[in-house]
C-alpha cells in the first residue's frame, strides 16, 4: 500500500472569504492526520480570487502548529517568485518550529499571471532558465557546510528534503540529475506524465538525500457515498477549470446538476484532458479507479486533491478515500 497525501490550494468557496477558507485547511489537515495521510502540502498561487494560499510559508506554519505528526509544506513554492535566501530562511524557521515534519517542494512556474508576476518581483529579470541554479543555491543554504558567504539562519544545516514539482519533462529531468524526489502535477497537466516518469526513473542520480527514484503524482478524488452524488460535487472543479481557461477566474462555485451536458464540444474535451487522472464516484467506484492509476504508473505516493464546495463533503471524501485504500 503507497502512502497518500494532500494538496490544498485553500480554496475560496463562493459565499465565503479567505479567513474562513483559512480555518478549512487546518480543519482539513486535522482529519487527514486522523486518516493517517503521510503528508499535507499547500500551493502558492497569486492574484486568484478562489485560492487563499499565496503566503505559502506563513499558512503551512499555521497548519504545522494546529497538527502534531502529518508532514506539512509546499506544493511547491514557485521559485522564480523568490530569493532562495529568503526561502531557505523561512523553510529554515519552519523545520526549527516543527523538526523532522517540513518538505518544501519547488516548481519554476510563477503561479500567476504575468501583471502579477511583476507586482510580486518589481521586475521581471528573474528568469525560469535559471530555475536549476536557483534550487543548487537554495540547497546549498540548506547544507551543512555552505560553500557560499551568506548563511541562512536559521537554515544552514536543517537539510529540508527538497522536492522538484513539475507538469513536463524539464522538472523530471532537473529532478534525476539532481537525485530528488519527483512531484508531476498529473491531477490538473497529465499530458506528458508517462514519458516524464519514464525520463525521470531511467535518468536518477543517487544523492544524499536520495538513493533511487520516487515518484510523487497527483490525482483528484471526488469520493461520496453515491456515483451520482459524486459527479454533482465534482461540477464545482469542472466549473473552476471552465471558467480559468476563457479568462474568468474566481471563487469555487455551488456543485451545478446538468453541468456537463450545457457545455460546448471544446470545453468537455479540455475538462476530460486536464482531469484525467481523477476519480469520481462511490468508495468502490473510487477504490477501483484509485488502484488502476497506482498499477498503470507504478507510482511511490499519490498526492490527493479534492476540490469540493462544501467542506463537510470534501471531509468525506477523503474519509472515504482512506478507507477505500486502507487507510483506517
Amino acid at each position: 500500500m503507497i502512502p497518500l497525501s494532500v494538496l490544498d490550494l485553500a480554496p475560496i468557496a463562493e459565499g465565503d472569504d479567505a479567513a474562513q477558507a483559512l480555518k478549512n485547511s487546518l480543519s482539513l489537515a486535522q482529519h487527514a492526520e486522523r486518516l493517517n495521510f503521510q503528508r499535507f502540502w499547500l500551493a502558492e498561487h497569486h492574484g486568484m480570487p478562489g485560492i487563499a494560499s499565496a503566503a505559502t510559508a506563513v499558512l503551512i506554519g499555521h497548519v504545522a502548529g494546529g497538527t502534531s505528526r502529518i508532514r506539512v509544506g509546499a506544493g511547491g513554492i514557485m521559485l522564480p517568485n523568490h530569493s532562495p535566501l529568503v526561502i531557505a530562511e523561512q523553510f529554515g524557521t519552519l523545520a526549527s518550529l516543527y523538526p523532522g515534519r517540513i518538505d518544501l517542494g519547488l516548481g519554476r512556474a510563477p503561479g500567476s499571471d504575468q501583471l502579477t508576476a511583476r507586482a510580486l518581483r518589481r521586475n521581471l529579470s528573474a528568469d525560469a532558465d535559471e530555475f536549476p541554479q536557483d534550487v543548487l543555491e537554495l540547497q546549498d543554504y540548506l547544507s551543512d557546510a555552505p560553500r557560499q558567504r551568506v548563511r541562512a539562519v536559521p537554515g544552514t544545516g536543517l537539510k529540508v528534503p527538497l522536492w522538484i514539482l513539475g507538469s513536463s519533462t524539464f522538472g523530471a529531468q532537473l529532478a534525476a540529475h539532481l537525485g530528488l524526489p519527483y512531484a508531476f502535477a498529473s491531477h490538473f497537466a497529465p499530458q506528458q506524465m508517462m514519458e516524464a516518469v519514464a525520463l525521470y526513473r531511467a535518468n536518477f542520480k543517487p544523492s544524499a538525500q536520495l538513493d533511487k527514484p520516487y515518484v510523487m503524482l497527483g490525482f483528484n478524488v471526488f469520493a461520496a457515498d453515491s456515483d451520482e452524488q459524486a459527479r454533482l460535487l465534482a461540477t464545482s472543479m469542472q466549473q473552476a477549470f471552465v471558467n480559468l481557461r476563457t479568462g474568468r477566474p474566481g471563487k469555487l462555485q455551488p456543485p451545478e446538476a446538468g453541468y456537463l451536458e450545457r457545455l460546448p464540444g471544446e470545453a468537455l474535451a479540455m475538462l476530460d484532458s486536464v482531469l484525467s487522472c481523477s476519480a469520481i464516484g462511490a468508495p468502490a467506484t473510487v477504490k477501483q479507479a484509485m488502484a488502476a492509476f497506482i498499477d498503470r504508473t507504478g507510482a511511490d505516493e499519490l498526492m490527493v486533491t479534492s476540490q469540493i464546495f462544501d467542506h463537510q463533503a470534501r471531509l468525506r471524501s477523503y474519509e472515504i478515500t482512506a478507507q477505500v485504500h486502507g487507510m483506517v
